[in-house]
């Protein structure tokens, strides 16, 4: 399963849902189960498109805003706080994430696993930032600690996540 993770506020129509639903739709095509955090935005796009490609998804909610999952989940896991959501798409992602545009939410999911991977308290796997969106963010932290750069990959388009998960034969 890849752990998706993105803004809310992007709709049908725009090109961050558009580059959203690609993605889903690429990680599924690719054999892999698509999380996130189960709302509207690229969260629903990202489900969207691996539901268009015959695939899994699961929302992670959380009860300080509102369970319901968007329309296009299977399963939906419920959280009580923040942490314990961002926790879960963590620990979901064990095949790796991928980052779409975002605000600070997004931010903190990318951080949390940057600097877990960093520290060695996860187990390495693909964290990939779709799109020049984070390309700034990344190389101001590789400007800090070079090595920074070697967690994060950022890429573009949708395709070239062809070169970071491989095909996997697992849970469509």
């Amino acid at each position: 399963m890849v752990a998706v993770f993105g803004s809310n506020a992007p709709v049908a129509g725009d090109a961050a849902y558009a580059q959203a639903r690609a993605a889903g739709r690429k990680l599924a095509e690719l054999g892999y189960a698509v999380a996130n955090g189960g709302y509207g935005g690229t969260m629903a796009a990202s489900a969207r498109g691996a539901k268009d490609a015959g695939g899994r998804t699961i929302g992670v909610t959380c009860r300080i805003w509102s369970p319901e999952p968007n329309a296009f989940t299977d399963e939906c896991v419920v959280t009580d706080t923040l942490a314990e959501r961002v926790e879960t798409l963590l620990r979901l992602g064990a095949a790796g994430y991928v980052v779409l545009p975002g605000g600070t939410g997004t931010l903190v999911e990318l951080a949390t696993a940057w600097e877990l991977m960093g520290k060695g308290l996860m187990r390495p796997r693909p964290l990939v930032c779709l799109g020049g969106f984070w390309r700034p963010l990344v190389d101001m932290m590789t400007s800090v600690r070079a090595n920074a750069g070697d967690i994060v990959t950022v890429v573009e388009p949708v395709d070239a996540l062809d070169g970071c998960f491989p095909r996997h034969g697992g849970a469509r």
